[in-house]
């Protein structure tokens, strides 16, 4: 059975919108002046490369489809070769290679998912499809990479869930300029 794995930049108060980038918003690149520093850089590798999937939500999708074929080397390659799953009700044909539209009800979907892989599928990004899968108890870890910043407006990863979800901490490091490394499971899955 695979593992969902929500992957995030977030700042100190919980923004995860346009950490970098082109999108719309007022405080995009937000990331951009710090530094991950080897071990952070090594860090998104070793997640990447063990990456059996991505599963992406639209918004997000739309900023990686068009930017990962034109890039090289072996992080670009493994994204753009392994298979991709998009959430989306309207999106027919995606042009980024070997992506799927999941059009379906998400976690009925996701559950599917799960049993086709035996490793991670990786939500990079994508709030809204983070907060809904974390509602339902889909998430097996959740990695944080916490950025000394407060940004002070845009989407935040957590939003209202029906009831309390308990972490348990894995493990955390710092790395670069400051930034936390926390990576978390499900407390009543261990």
């Amino acid at each position: 059975m695979g593992r969902i794995v929500v992957t995030e930049y977030i700042s100190v108060d919980g923004v995860v919108e346009a950490p970098s980038g082109t999108e719309h918003f007022a405080r995009v690149g937000w990331i951009d002046d710090f530094r991950r520093g080897q071990e952070g850089d090594e860090f998104k590798i070793h997640e990447t490369m063990a990456s059996d999937a991505l599963l992406l939500g639209r918004v997000t999708y739309d900023g990686f489809a068009p930017v990962w074929p034109q890039v090289e080397g072996a992080f670009a390659d493994k994204f753009n070769t392994m298979p991709k799953y998009v959430v989306s009700s309207t999106l027919e044909d995606p042009g980024w290679s070997n992506t799927t539209v999941l059009a379906g009800d998400v976690i009925e979907e996701v559950g599917k998912l799960k049993t086709q892989y035996a490793g991670d599928i990786v939500v990079h990004g994508s709030p809204q499809l983070a907060q809904t899968l974390i509602e339902h108890e889909l998430v097996d870890e959740l990695r944080l990479m916490v950025y000394p910043i407060i940004v002070g407006a845009g989407k935040r990863l957590f939003a209202q869930t029906s009831s309390t979800k308990r972490l348990q901490l894995v493990e955390a490091k710092t790395v670069g300029d400051g930034i936390h490394i926390l990576v978390y499971r499900p407390a009543h899955r261990e």
